[in-house]
């Protein structure tokens, strides 16, 4: 099922130009990082990673109290809290299924470094969030985490960024709380699929085997070399170790069973209902979620724009962080409701349709006016 595809969250595009520097990247980690203080309740087989930009991120992830409803104390909140505070409405990242914030870890860096307020955050049973508890891990509860996240915290509409799985997430919170959200950006959203579909009518104890399937250093590795091709064993290996961190703490079976048992994120309905400005930015190349689903879904959006990353697969904001972070950051920057399109390199098809509509109207307004001199 594509929506339950596992995010491996590393950066592996398919080129060798790309594949060097994400060598480079990882040679780069000094011997004294590997002495990084990271927090308590982050896995010790974190010290096994090797890539910098995760080692660095996990070091500064913290938990945040949030009070649910129906629960009796507050739930401590997995995130990263921005380094720069503006005025303006801040950027909230959010990851993809099975997946947490250390997927940002190469753009976080990137909108820092151009005075971006920045939260990314861990969805309520993913990441590393403490579910000693073992809250309801179901769209419901998920979206009322958020909100309470968001009112405790950020207070002010915020623009909301979901990749993959996230953009249901996004999506389904954008229609539920509108005044909670400024715009929404969508990354490769996997928002078409009926929720976890027959996996839902699954006996407990099937479910469960699923998971650990889904925990599995074998399947994890199987996954990342299906997104990633041509990358060295090494390589995946890192990556592999990076995306399945959270998996490692002791609630997370029972969070999974509970959210496939759930149904899932279901947001066919939802979708024509966001009123929001939205940027859909797609990966050209990507394996798990055709694209003609991104033309669809700007077709059904009310304010949207749409752009196409060429030479990269379904998570660009990790394959191609600096062409992801730019396509954001110019979106969340602009101050009107027309996007500049001079930045990008190329239109894609969704732009000529749009261009040809537009001139062919000009041309007819002209026609119908010499038209109407001649007469």
């Amino acid at each position: 099922m594509l929506v339950m595809l596992p995010h491996t969250g590393g950066i592996a595009p398919p080129t060798s130009k790309h594949l060097l520097i994400a060598r480079r990247r990882i040679d780069a980690v000094s011997v004294s990082d590997t002495n990084s203080s990271f927090p308590s309740f982050i896995p010790k087989e974190v010290e096994k990673v090797k890539d910098l930009h995760a080692r660095k991120m996990a070091s500064r992830m913290q938990r945040l109290p949030v009070q649910l409803s129906g629960l009796n104390r507050p739930l401590l909140s997995s995130c990263v809290r921005p380094l720069v505070h503006a005025k303006t409405n801040p950027l909230v990242l959010l990851h993809g299924f099975d997946s947490s914030c250390l997927e940002w870890r190469y753009t976080l860096p990137l909108f820092e470094d151009a005075n971006l307020e920045t939260w990314a955050v861990d969805i309520l049973g993913w990441g590393f969030s403490d579910l000693e508890s073992r809250p309801a891990c179901t769209v419901v509860s998920k979206r009322d985490h958020l909100y309470q996240f968001w009112k405790s915290y950020i207070k002010r509409p915020m623009i909301l960024v979901g990749p993959s799985l996230g953009a249901a997430v996004a999506i389904d919170f954008a229609v539920n709380h509108p005044e909670a959200v400024d715009k929404l950006i969508l990354i490769d959203a996997s928002v078409y699929a009926e929720g976890t579909g027959n996996l839902s009518k699954l006996p407990k104890v099937a479910a469960y085997a699923g998971a650990y399937l889904l925990k599995s250093v074998l399947l994890r590795f199987y996954a990342t070399n299906l997104t990633f091709n041509g990358i060295p064993f090494d390589t995946c290996l890192d990556w592999v170790h990076i995306g399945r961190l959270h998996c490692l703490l002791p609630w997370w079976v029972d969070t999974t069973v509970d959210f496939i048992n759930s149904g899932g994120y279901n947001v066919l309905n939802l979708i024509k209902q966001v009123k929001h400005e939205t940027l859909i930015i797609w990966g050209e190349d990507d394996q798990i979620i055709d694209n003609k689903f991104g033309v669809r879904l700007h077709s059904e959006l009310a304010n949207a724009f749409i752009r196409q990353i060429p030479d990269c697969g379904h998570i660009p904001h990790v394959e191609k962080p600096n062409d992801a972070a730019k396509l954001i950051m110019e979106f969340v920057k602009a101050e009107s409701q027309v996007l500049t399109r001079s930045m990008y390199s190329h239109p894609n098809k969704c732009d000529l349709v749009y261009l040809y509509s537009l001139l062919w109207t000009c041309f007819y307004l002209v026609f119908l006016v010499i038209f109407s001199a001649i007469r």
